[in-house]
This record gives C-alpha cells, structure tokens and sequence, in this order.
C-alpha cells in the first residue's frame, strides 16, 4: 500500500513539473491567501466524525452536502473542514479516486487558446468530472479557466467560492512545517496548495508517521525549501479499502 500511495505521488509530481504546477499553467499567482483570516486548528477525525454522522448537528454530512450542491455561501470555515475532511468516511471515498473525463480536460486545456468547440468540451468535461469527484480540484480550476472564457461569470464565482474555501480548509489544519502539517485527502491537493502558494515542486519525500515533505524550486524573495503534507489518514482508509493492493 505504501508503494502505491508513493507510486501515485511521484507520478503526481512528474505531472506538476511538467505543466509547470496549477497556478502557473495560467501565468498566475494569486495574490491572496485564503488561510490568512482563518484560524490554525489541528484536524481530529474522532470529532469530524462525530458530527457529521450526528442529524442533530449542524455539520451533519447530508446537510453539508445539501449546502453545497445548493451553491450556499454562507457556511463557516468550520463546515467547510467538517466537509472535506468527513468526506474520508462517506462510502464512496477513495483517496485515489480519478474521474474517466478529467484527461480528457487536461489535454484540451493545455492546447491553449481555445476555439469556442474547445472551451465547450472543456466545459463538458470539466462538469462531468466534478460530478465524478467534487474534490478534484485541478478540474475545478479548468471549470473556473472556461466558465470566465465564455463569460459565464456568475458560475465562475461560484466555482471560485467553493476553491478558496476548499484551500482554505486544507490550510487551517497547519502550518506546512513538520510540526504542523497539512492534513491532506488526496495525493494531488498537496500539488494543488504548493501551486496556489506560487511554487513548483520538484521532489518528494515519504517520512515516518504518513507525513509528506515536498521540496520546492527557489523562489525570489520566499525564504520556504519544502512544505509538510499529513496524509496518514489516506493512508489508512486506503489499507482499510485496498488491502490486497
């Protein structure tokens, strides 16, 4: 199992070096950091789990899931990491999960500019793939790339909305230094908060603990080598679910 997950990483991050990491692929790095205005709270799954299997309460995964798909913008950061993180204990997780249509985006979107037919398959594609994975957040971001192309900008502040909150989530658990990392549900997410913070990794790797550590190229004037993921709960379901990988 550790051999698969390490596998899979290191694909991930062949990947990321060769698209030149999430943000960049548009020639941007976002100038806000959506963990600034949120507190650092370390993630304990006997609590999310408590919870969100509670009816009773508020974060209860139904009802966090209603708000999402309803487009609500008025739930806190705390439903937000109820949301992520609960979703390692819903049936269907799989932190390994890969949508069929999400090559599909990737090849059309790295073959930039785009005719209308092409921003429409991206588009297409994009959605199906969310419906597969609404925590696939390089889709995610193609989504928000082609909605804004086609001037669809009501949509595309949604799909914005659900990203910042989603890294804003990953990003409250820690501080990405060994003791304090951050609490990762898939592989790629890691990739996704080195991008969105403007860096570009180049090497990975798997410590005691289910602890990640991806080092970073150098970058003017940011004094970061590297960055610490948790991913022992992954690690865990994944036995749990795959044990005979």
């Amino acid at each position: 199992m550790k051999h698969l997950i390490h596998t899979l990483i290191t694909l991930t991050l062949a990947l990321t070096i060769a698209t030149t990491g999430w943000a960049q692929s548009r020639q941007e790095v976002p100038e806000r950091n959506p963990q600034s205005k949120f507190a650092i709270k370390k993630v304990d799954f006997d609590h999310v789990h408590e919870v969100i299997t509670n009816p009773k309460n508020a974060y209860y995964y139904p009802k966090l899931m209603k708000a999402y798909n309803s487009n609500d913008t008025t739930l806190s950061i705390e439903a937000w990491r109820n949301f992520y993180y609960g979703y390692t204990f819903q049936e269907d997780y799989n932190p390994f999960r890969e949508s069929v249509y999400s090559n599909v985006v990737e090849q059309l979107y790295y073959k930039q500019p785009h005719s209308r037919a092409e921003c429409d398959s991206i588009e297409k594609y994009a959605e199906l793939s969310l419906n597969d994975n609404m925590f696939d957040l390089n889709q995610m971001n193609f989504y928000i790339y082609v909605l804004k192309e086609k001037k669809k900008h009501a949509r595309a502040a949604v799909c914005q909305y659900r990203l910042d909150r989603l890294i804003a989530a990953i990003m409250s658990s820690g501080k990405g230094t060994k003791e304090e990392p951050w609490v990762v549900i898939a592989p790629e997410h890691e990739y996704n908060i080195i991008n969105f913070l403007g860096f570009v990794a180049t090497d990975h790797e798997t410590q005691e603990g289910g602890i990640d550590y991806i080092k970073v190229q150098p970058v003017a004037g940011k004094s970061a080598e590297g960055f610490y993921f948790d991913i022992s709960r992954m690690m865990q379901i994944a036995a749990l679910k795959f044990p005979d990988i």
